[in-house]
């Protein structure tokens, strides 16, 4: 399986993992903190789409939203944990997704620049 694809099916999981959590955040909460981190987590997701079906200085701009989407959540999930609305092994079982995430995202970003510099001539 390519890597790109192994990244959409660990995105994938991670949502299908994070939005029921998410749903149980205090109600306060629901409307700013709650949204912003699910925003931030299907932002992340639909940027790999995105990227996914284009190539070269296209792909690598999705890829590049897609890490300041990914960044935005990891800041979302620490004041989530920090606030107590993710129990421990809640938060070491996101914050594992989120890295292997990360490594292949900068996996398929540095394949992207190195396919980029080849096929442009950059």
């Amino acid at each position: 399986m390519r890597e790109d694809m192994v990244i959409l099916t660990r995105s994938f999981d991670m949502l299908t993992w994070l939005l029921p959590r998410a749903e149980a955040f205090p109600k306060v909460q629901r409307f700013v903190v709650t949204q912003r981190l699910v925003g931030a987590a299907l932002d992340f997701h639909e940027a790999l789409y995105d990227a996914n079906a284009r190539a070269g200085r296209k792909r690598l701009e999705h890829l590049e939203a897609a890490d300041a989407h990914l960044n935005k959540l990891r800041l979302y999930l620490r004041l989530a944990f920090g606030w107590g609305w993710l129990k421990d092994g809640q938060y070491q079982h996101v914050s594992a997704m989120i890295a292997e995430i990360g490594r292949l995202l900068g996996g398929w970003m540095k394949q992207t620049r190195g396919y980029g510099k080849s096929a442009s001539g950059e």
